[in-house]
């Protein structure tokens, strides 16, 4: 007997091969048969009029949280995806923890609608963090990343300097440490502060211990537009990193930042193609939206407004000698984002009555200047944003990109409790029900088959994982079953907290954990900690 049967379904098995009717047989955690299996289970599952695939893979997320302050985050598990890959863009904010990184974990937390007061997480190390994923419970699996800058703030703190010896020897002593407790990745923002500071020679020797063990390096690059060093540099840069420690690269988010380098992503696709010609194993991943999310600091400030961290940065900001500098720096950076307009604020704890407005309009109603009034926002506390950054066609162009896996850039979120709150980017909630409903129905950039291989397999491939990714026996039992031609995505800009919709049953490690659309209350996902999943 089976413990559950998927019936009448067309699989599509994650390989991008031509999907075939079968039938799916589950015990335990594990896909044991596939064809005819007869009803003997204990529980069937009619597919008829729809596709049976893998889970769906998002291997670029930031739910390091998520499921410690709810289990049920299920923004994503209601499009089908079964595993998350956090800890990116260097942000491993959960681990590793002192008293120079506290206070971005508290941060974070707090705008997670998380309780500020509860400042003690119980841990410091990553070993910690991951006893203590694994405790919460969670609705998807969860796959984790040791990150850069956050590793850097703990030993070095803001300062745009390079590493001691003995700095960096400490350095890697942590990044190993995390990838023997667990971490399936090293990862880097090298646009952020303080990982911006670094030189290259510093990622080398870091990425060195996650190569040697076989694990994943994923780059937030330096730069993704015109800003210095230039977006090719800064894919360049990644490439090297790849090529001297014989690890594999992840470019996160491929994108072409703003109108100077638009028409750009033919180039940047030719330039990962003949790397790996060269033997260099680079892919990427993307979500496919034209606007991008990233913190207001970020986005109009260059690298040396923010040496010293935040505190350095507002006194930077009350300094009338250096006012002159910051605002023609800030006018310049806004064309990236088409202005003001473009702009839109996502999370602003000091009053979140902002979220949703436009720099524009908030500037407007304050009577003032934008970059004076984006100024004057960043005094108050920190502003999350939303960017209208890039094109259509060039979207399109790397959504083609046959290395290039689906992935949101966002968080497993709930549209009630405390993961509701904000504005946030809608990806966090419809990436994947989008790039079928765009990508494939609408605009038929790829077939269905590719889109669901670059959900599934790709990313496994990626991460390395051995059990997880495709439909065949032996695989783990993560499955969405759903109608192509249903897949809505409904979050918008301005109301984000919606689920996407069309996908009607998910099984997580064998067990339902969708049925009929909504979720089981299930949370049979794991903490990934080594490639056989």
């Amino acid at each position: 007997m089976f413990d559950v049967v998927i019936k009448n379904g067309l699989v599509l098995d994650g390989t991008g091969a031509q999907g075939y009717n079968a039938d799916i047989g589950i015990r335990g955690d594990r896909i044991v048969a596939i064809g005819e299996v007869g009803d003997d289970a204990k529980k069937v599952i009619d597919a008829s009029g729809s596709v049976v695939t893998p889970g769906f893979i998002d291997l670029h997320a930031h739910s390091d949280l998520s499921f410690l302050l709810d289990p049920h985050a299920d923004s994503k598990l209601r499009q089908g995806v079964t595993l998350e890959l956090v800890g990116n863009c260097g942000m491993s904010y959960c681990a590793p923890l002192n008293d120079k990184t506290m206070g971005t974990f508290a941060g974070w937390k707090s705008r997670l609608g998380g309780d500020p007061s509860e400042s003690d997480p119980g841990w410091t190390e990553f070993g910690g963090f991951l006893d203590a994923l694994s405790e919460s419970g969670s609705a998807i699996n969860v796959a984790t990343q040791i990150g850069h800058n956050q590793v850097r703030s703990a030993v070095i703190g803001a300062d745009a300097r390079a590493p001691s010896y003995e700095e960096l020897e400490t350095m890697r002593r942590i990044v190993a440490e995390a990838l023997d407790a667990g971490a399936m990745g090293f990862s880097t923002g090298l646009y952020f502060p303080p990982g911006y500071y670094s030189l290259t020679d510093e990622i080398i020797a870091l990425n060195q211990e996650a190569a040697d063990r076989n694990r994943l390096y994923s780059s937030h690059t330096r730069s993704e537009s015109d800003e210095p060093p230039g977006l090719f540099v800064a894919l360049n840069e990644a490439i090297e990193i790849g090529r001297r420690t014989g690890g594999r690269v992840e470019v996160s988010h491929v994108k072409a930042h703003g109108p100077r380098v638009w028409d750009r992503s033919a180039q940047i696709l030719e330039t990962m193609r003949d790397a790996r010609r060269d033997g260099v194993d680079v892919a990427g991943d993307q979500y496919p939206y034209t606007a991008c999310g990233t913190p207001l600091s970020g986005a109009i400030f260059n690298r040396w407004a923010h040496d010293g961290g935040r505190p350095a940065l507002l006194e930077r900001i009350g300094d009338a000698d250096l006012l002159q500098r910051l605002r023609s720096e800030a006018d310049y950076a806004m064309v990236r984002f088409q202005g003001p307009e473009g702009c839109v604020i996502s999370g602003y704890d000091p009053d979140h009555s902002l979220e949703g407005q436009t720099l524009a309009e908030i500037a407007d109603s304050r009577g003032g200047d934008a970059i004076d009034t984006a100024f004057e926002l960043l005094q108050e506390g920190e502003v999350s944003v939303v960017l209208t950054s890039m094109c259509d066609s060039d979207v399109d162009t790397i959504a083609a990109g046959e290395f290039i896996s689906v992935a949101s850039d966002g968080m497993s979120l709930r549209t009630e409790g405390p993961l509701s709150t904000g504005k946030p980017h809608p990806r966090s909630y419809g990436t994947n029900a989008r790039f079928i409903e765009r990508m494939v129905l609408e605009r038929n950039v790829v077939g269905l088959e590719e889109a669901i291989r670059k959900m599934t397999s790709l990313p496994a491939q990626r991460l390395g994982l051995e059990n997880r990714g495709r439909i065949a026996p032996g695989q783990f039992a993560d499955i969405a079953v759903f109608e192509p031609g249903s897949m809505r995505e409904h979050a918008t800009f301005s109301d984000p907290h919606q689920y996407s919709t069309g996908v009607s049953e998910v099984l997580v490690n064998g067990k339902v954990a969708l049925a009929g659309g909504l979720p089981t209350g299930a949370t049979e996902g794991r903490v990934v900690q080594d490639n056989a999943g």
